[in-house]
Order: structure tokens, then C-alpha cells, then sequence
């Protein structure tokens, strides 16, 4: 532990534990060298307008950021952060019981030895050294369980599966309606989508120039025109036989032969072909709303993992993540309150000053519009001459610590200057030098547009144990439980007898019916059977309406009923929601065998009655659960579930507690503003009236001593009245000083009651508004019976896999109630 984290008064937790206020250190004298008893508190709201952290190693920079990152979560605000080296997963060593054997199983035996310690030995002082450190800035064992339960922490590494798999591949989802009529925003999303995905198969191509970049766009913004999302698989084919004709004035075979086509296509499913991509065919597909929320609407901290890819991998999942995070952000609401974190480590390479990578457009375009709907940017780095620092001149708030060479210190300079002049502030380039020549290891120099002057402060001690990178099988290990957890979610106990039907060939269904089949999204395992299991798909639409509450709202459905033995009457009662990462194809996977197709389903003339059944299901089962929140007196329309309600709820108490906060500030600090003017001219009446006393007092001393030279010398007298009036005078003169002084301290206590008032009152509403304490009101609103639609339902076939135990595991997501 740093000797200097002793040289200040432990700070009381009631000072600290405010709502949007983070604690992330104190405040440190260059000087002397040691900290200040007072607290560097960070209003959340000014992360809204981004912050960028620069150090070179072993300056604290990592320290630092997970600090930020732990108030964040305390205060309930998801982030999702991206970790090129492995330094964010030590979010999940938190240890609020801080014993030796939390911390043991991530010491190295090696550093051990080098300390001449056993491992049990290291574990009991490096517990100790964890206990003390976070004593001495007020911190304990109970805050860091607050900081576990208030948000879910997870690892995804995308294309692998040493921690949660998730994969980008899946499809490229059409946007809505609503995203189509921004035409801007739809060119953007596809020039980054097609350039990350040209980069992950080696082609360097400019969208402006490169045939394959603007084949790929036209194709995609034709379908998405349509409204269809276009899977990868489906994209190949697309590319042998496009769907349209011409290509700006030329026709398509001038434009690109249909023998450069195919080597395209060939390139693209070579790709997904190999057996080392097969990882990233697998795991949850990219939801930026599910990174940041659970599906109960908890806030959650996602860790996105990418120190296993390879260049052009990260290139492609950072730049499909930033297009999705800009396309999410724009579906937002405006608000000036934080809603929201986007943190990347590292970030040289992905937004450098000369090159123009696929990924610089869309982090450019989040750093100057996600301000407006409250998603905060905060970007790290130790390499500060590979930024380009006129697109950082948008960030507000530069957490600088020690940096390594002139050229790291003359770019930082550079893009502090740019965030002045486009906040409208001062610079003071030659003081920033000389203060930035003085720092040393955990103090950073934090310079907030907001503030209007810089502040030098020392990180406070991170809650989270900084175990250093950790290794794959580490990450693996954190995430173990929380995978098997999912696995066992996804096994069926084999409770259809697959035994009892025979597996045959492609049944045929009857005519005039429509089949699906399900695309696997997992691969099945080396000896196991596959099998398609036969379901009934059906979709539909309703309208729920409410003039009263100006609610209008439309619902589409896909309801999937599963049953080998049998279908129930009536139909549709034990049916589910289709999951929504499920694709469909008109061709079945090879090397599948089929089960017969139950008598219900093979006979056209029930499918009518099938059709009208659904729509009596839509409308005795289906309803619009509309969330109202008894505190704001207000609904949350547009939330699909619970999990979303608290979400929206969260951010409306955020920006109320903020509006009332700023409302609150703005009166009170009208109010000390006048006593200040006040106080200032009490102090000009003190220094008259002082001024005046002294000139009495001289005066009244020069009559005496006149008076009494004059008695003794016998020249002119004095009376002694005269001398009696002018120290009645002076007397009256220091009276009036005392008074003019007292009547200052009054003002002062009156300023100071003022202050205390407004402490009062922010608690009052940090209490109030306290996003733990949310209360919901709901009411059930059935669908328009008039309104209620459905399609024909079609025959969809469910790949399964059957092991030699005879366990059966869907290959596709399942929803609970269908696991059965």
C-alpha cells in the first residue's frame, strides 16, 4: 500500500455514498507531495459528454478505470466494456468477506517463492494488504457486496467459448421501420457492418471504390428495404445471385462478373467452413439491450473479452459492436442524465489519427451524437500519439496520469486544447505542461470541461482485487458456473421417448402446407444422432389500444407447439414464444433423420381450425401489460416486459432526481449568491468603518496628548470636553466595527445554513429517488378482438441430438415452457 494513503483523515462513507456522485479519490497537493482531506467526487452527469483516460504503465490507469466502473454499477448504471487484455475481468474478483482463500486461487505460486512466502502465506498478507487498503479510504467488505448485488457481471468472448460465447454472425437483423426513414443512419450501419466483415475475410476494401464493398451494401440495402434480416449463410447465396439487376448506371455482370462473385462467395463461406470459425457460429447473438440489462431489467456490467482474436477478428467485432451500440443509442430517448457506459481499453488502433478503419466512422459518430440520448464514452490508452485527437476534441472529461515520453505529453496537450476551444474555455498550455511534468504513480490530473479548472487527485484503492490479465483457463473458471447453469437450461431429461417412433427419411407433409426448418445454432457432438422433431409455427398480430393513456400499440407473435405424442385440444395452450435468435431455412441441414409426423398434422383440412384456434388463444391469453410508476405518475408505453419497466424507470429517476437536484441548486445557490453580495459589502462596511475607527483613535489620541502638552507648555489648551468627544467618537467608530462584524457572521451562519439545507434536500431526494426503491402499478390491456390476425400455421422442424444415453438436447434456443 502506497505510504501516501495514510497521510489523510479516513473519509466517512456518508460523505461519499451519494447518487450520481462517484468517488474516485482526493484531492492531492503536488507540492508537498501528499493528499488532501477533500474528496474528488465526479457528477455522473458529465460522463455524459465522454472521458478519456491516458497513462502509461504502471501508472494507475487501470486502477483508475475500475473504479469509475465500480460507481457506475453501485449507482446502477449498466456499461458494456470492451477488454483487449484480459485487465477487466477482475470486475468479478470482488471478495466482500475479504478472506485469504478468496484471493489465494488468483496469486501466482511464482511471486510467492520471489517473496520467499508460501502461497497460503502470500494469500493471508495479500488479504490483509486488500482489508487495510480499502479501511483507510472508508471502504469495507459491505461495499463491495453492494457493488456485487447491484449488478450482474459477466464475460462474453465472442468467436470462443472460454468464457460466454457469443457470436455476430448470426445474422444481419434488418432495421425498424422507424430506422429505415433515416436513410443517413441505415448507410452508416451498412458501411460498417460490410467493412468489418470484408476485414474479418482480408479484404481491405474502401467503401467508396472497392466492387465487393458496395456489391455487399446494394445487396443489403435492398433486403433491409424489405424488411428482411439477411443471415451470413443466406448472404453467400445472395452474392452468387444478387437480388437485383444493376448497380448504379451498370448492369450487374459489368459491374462484377459472375465469376468474381463466386470467388467472393467462395472466400466468405470458406470462412465459415473452417472448423476453427465454428465458434463463432455459436453462443447468444449481439443484443446491446440484453448486454446492458438482464431480462428482468437489472443493470448489467458486460465484460466483451477479445485478447484470444486475432487483428482483423477484433477489427470486425469492435466494429459490428459500435454500429449496433449507434444503432441502439438512436432508439433512445433524449435525456442530460447518464444512462448508459460504453468502455474501451485500449483503444489505439481502432480510432488512429491518419488511417480510416472500419471502426473509426461509428466510434466518431457515438462521440458526437450518444451525449444527447445519455450514453457516456470512456475511452483508455497508453499510447496517446496513436489517437486521432481532433475527433477526441468532443470528449469533455481527460483523466490524465504519468505519461511516458515528450511526444505522449505534446498529444495530449493537443486534443486538451481541442476540448477547450470547442467548450469555449481558456488554456492555459504552459501550466498543463508543468502539471503534468509532476505526476507520479496513482495521481492523475483530472481536467472537466464542467469544472472549469483542473483538479490533481490520487485514485482511491479499487474494490475489485487488480489480480493483473487474467489467463483463458481463468476467465473460463469465472465463467463455469454461469455456463453449465445455461447448458443444463438447454438439456431435456429425455422425457419423449424417442425410442417409441421410428426415425425415417423427409416425411412429406400435405399439400398446401408450408415447412421450416430450424437452423442448429449449436453444434451437435461427435457421435451423437440428429434429429428433427416435427412442431406447429404460427404467427399473428393484435392491437392493443387505450384512448385514455394515448396507447397505441401493435404486436407481432410466433408461437411454436411441441409435441411428439400428440397435440393437445385445445391447440396452442401449451405453446411458447418462439426465441428470437432462431433462424429458419427452407432446406434441412444434412445427416438429419426426421420422426414421423403425428396424425394431427397430417391431415390439410385441420389447419384452418388450427389458424382460427390461435386467435381465440391471442385473445383470451394475450394481453399488454402496461407498467405505470406510482412515484412519477407516469407509464412506460412502449415497455415490453417487466425487465424493460425497471429499466425506463431507472433512467426516469435518474433524470428526476437530476432535474430536481439542478432545480434545488439553482434556488439555494440564487439565495447564497445574494448573501455572498451581501457579505462582500459587509466586508467593504468592516474595512470602512475599521478604517474609520483607526483614523478616531489617532485623532482622539493626538487631542489628548495636545491637551496635555498644551497644560503643561501653556500653549493653547484643549478643553477636555473636546477630548471627552473625541473619544466618545472613536468609541462609537470601534462599535461600529464590532457591529458590522457581527452582522458578518451572521451572514456567514446564514450561508452555511443554506448549504446544510441543500445537503438535506439532495439526500431527501437521493432517497426518494432511489432506483432500489422503484414501485410499479400495472393493468392488463386485452387485445381489439376486431383486430386479431393470423397466418396459416406451417410444419417447423426442430433439430435435436440424442446421445448414447439417450439424452436429447435441442440444438436451437427453447423457451422454458417448451422444455418439457
Amino acid at each position: 500500500m502506497p505510504k501516501n494513503d495514510t497521510k489523510a483523515n479516513t473519509p466517512d462513507p456518508k460523505v461519499f455514498e451519494k447518487l450520481s456522485a462517484f468517488y474516485l479519490g482526493r484531492h492531492y497537493d503536488l507540492q508537498q507531495g501528499e493528499m488532501l482531506d477533500d474528496l474528488l467526487m465526479y457528477d455522473a452527469k458529465d460522463l455524459c459528454t465522454h472521458a478519456m483516460c491516458v497513462g502509461m504503465t504502471g501508472s494507475g490507469k487501470t486502477g483508475l478505470c475500475l473504479s469509475l466502473l465500480e460507481e457506475a454499477a453501485i449507482d446502477g448504471i449498466p456499461a458494456i466494456c470492451v477488454d483487449p487484455k484480459g485487465d477487466l475481468a477482475n470486475l468479478l474478483l470482488t471478495f466482500p468477506d475479504l478472506k485469504p482463500e478468496d484471493f489465494k486461487p488468483w496469486l501466482e505460486s511464482g511471486e510467492a517463492t520471489r517473496q520467499g512466502k508460501t502461497l497460503d502465506e502470500l494469500a493471508e498478507s495479500t488479504a490483509t494488504m486488500w482489508r487495510d487498503g480499502l479501511a483507510s479510504w472508508g471502504q469495507d467488505g459491505q461495499r463491495i457486496r453492494r457493488l456485487k448485488e447491484a449488478v450482474d457481471v459477466a464475460i462474453y468472448t465472442p468467436g470462443s467459448n472460454i468464457g460466454l460465447p457469443m457470436t455476430v454472425l448470426r445474422s444481419f437483423d434488418a432495421p425498424t421501420p422507424e430506422e429505415l426513414e433515416d436513410g443517413e443512419a441505415v448507410a452508416e450501419r451498412i458501411t460498417g457492418a460490410v467493412s468489418g466483415l470484408l476485414t474479418l475475410i482480408g479484404i481491405d476494401a474502401d467503401p467508396m471504390v472497392s466492387p465487393e464493398h458496395i456489391l455487399v451494401s446494394s445487396i443489403l440495402q435492398h433486403e433491409w428495404s424489405e424488411g428482411k434480416s439477411v443471415a451470413v449463410a443466406q448472404l453467400i447465396r445472395l452474392i452468387q445471385s444478387p437480388p437485383i439487376s444493376r448497380v448504379g448506371v451498370l448492369d450487374l455482370e459489368s459491374f462484377m462478373p459472375a465469376t468474381e462473385r463466386a470467388k467472393l462467395a467462395m472466400r466468405l463461406n470458406n470462412l465459415l467452413a473452417s472448423p476453427a470459425f465454428a465458434s463463432w457460429l455459436e453462443g447468444e447473438s449481439l443484443s446491446i439491450q440484453d448486454l446492458y440489462f438482464t431480462a428482468e431489467g437489472k443493470p448489467r456490467l458486460t465484460i466483451l473479452s477479445i485478447a484470444h482474436l486475432n487483428e482483423n477478428e477484433r477489427m470486425f467485432f469492435v466494429t459490428i459492436l459500435l454500429n449496433e451500440l449507434l444503432a441502439w443509442t438512436r432508439r433512445q430517448s433524449g435525456t442530460s442524465s447518464l444512462r448508459a457506459m460504453f468502455y474501451m481499453d485500449e483503444v489505439a488502433g481502432y480510432f488512429p489519427p491518419v488511417a480510416n478503419p472500419p471502426s473509426k466512422p461509428p466510434m466518431l459518430t457515438l462521440l458526437k451524437q450518444a451525449r444527447a440520448f445519455g450514453v457516456g464514452i470512456t475511452l483508455a490508452t497508453q499510447n496517446p500519439v496513436d489517437l486521432d485527437y481532433k475527433g477526441l476534441s468532443n470528449i469533455g472529461t481527460w483523466f490524465l496520469g504519468r505519461l511516458q515520453t515528450e511526444r505522449d505529453k505534446a498529444r495530449v496537450l493537443e486534443g486538451l486544447e481541442g476540448a477547450a476551444s470547442e467548450s469555449g474555455q481558456t488554456f492555459d498550455r504552459g501550466q498543463m505542461e508543468q502539471t503534468l511534468a509532476g505526476l507520479g504513480k496513482r495521481v492523475f490530473l483530472m481536467n472537466n470541461v464542467h469544472d472549469g479548472f483542473p483538479s490533481v487527485f490520487q485514485t482511491r484503492w479499487a474494490m475489485s482485487f487488480l489480480a493483473g490479465p487474467l489467463a483463458r483457463n481463468q476467465i473460463s473458471r469465472l465463467m463455469r458456473d454461469r455456463k453449465q447453469a445455461m447448458a443444463a437450461a438447454q438439456t431435456d431429461a429425455g422425457d419423449e421417448d424417442d425410442a417409441g417412433q421410428s426415425d425415417q427419411p423427409r416425411p412429406v407433409v400435405p399439400a398446401g402446407i408450408e415447412e421450416c426448418f430450424l437452423v442448429p445454432q449449436v453444434r451437435s457432438t461427435k457421435g451423437c444422432k440428429r434429429i428433427y422433431r416435427p412442431a406447429l409455427l404460427v404467427e399473428g398480430s393484435m392491437r392493443f389500444s387505450k384512448s385514455s393513456l394515448d396507447l397505441e400499440h401493435w404486436r407481432d407473435i410466433c408461437h411454436l407447439e411441441r409435441r411428439d405424442h400428440g397435440f393437445p385440444d385445445p391447440l396452442w395452450e401449451t405453446s411458447a414464444p418462439l426465441h428470437r435468435d432462431v433462424e429458419r431455412s427452407d432446406e434441412p441441414e444434412p445427416d438429419f433423420v426426421f420422426k414421423d409426423l403425428p396424425n394431427e398434422l397430417i391431415s390439410k383440412a385441420k389447419y384452418r381450425s388450427y389458424r382460427s384456434q390461435f386467435k381465440d388463444y391471442m385473445y383470451r391469453h394475450c394481453t399488454f401489460t402496461l407498467y405505470r410508476s406510482v412515484l412519477l405518475d407516469e407509464e412506460a408505453k412502449d415497455s415490453k416486459n417487466r425487465g424493460e419497466a425497471m429499466a425506463y424507470f431507472r433512467q426516469r429517476y435518474r433524470e428526476e432526481k437530476d432535474r430536481l437536484e439542478e432545480k434545488l441548486r439553482d434556488k439555494i445557490q440564487s439565495k447564497v449568491r445574494t448573501l455572498e453580495n451581501k457579505l462582500h459589502k459587509a466586508q467593504e462596511r468592516v474595512d470602512r468603518e475599521a478604517a474609520q475607527s483607526s483614523s478616531s483613535m489617532i485623532s482622539a489620541g493626538a487631542t489628548l496628548v495636545q491637551g496635555v502638552l498644551g497644560a503643561f507648555l501653556g500653549g493653547r489648551r484643549t478643553g477636555m470636553s473636546t477630548v471627552a468627544r473625541s473619544a466618545t467618537y472613536a468609541n462609537r467608530q470601534r462599535l461600529d466595527v464590532k457591529q458590522a462584524e457581527q452582522a458578518m457572521d451572521r451572514l456567514r451562519d446564514d450561508i452555511s445554513a443554506l448549504e446544510d439545507e441543500l445537503g438535506r434536500e439532495i439526500d431527501r431526494l437521493n432517497e426518494t429517488y432511489d432506483p432500489e426503491r422503484i414501485e410499479i402499478d400495472t393493468t392488463e390491456i386485452p387485445p381489439r378482438k376486431g383486430d386479431l390476425k393470423a397466418e396459416t400455421p406451417v410444419i417447423a422442424w426442430v433439430p435435436w441430438q440424442v446421445d448414447a444415453d439417450g439424452i436429447a438436447t435441442p440444438l436451437v434456443p427453447l423457451e422454458p415452457s417448451l422444455e418439457s
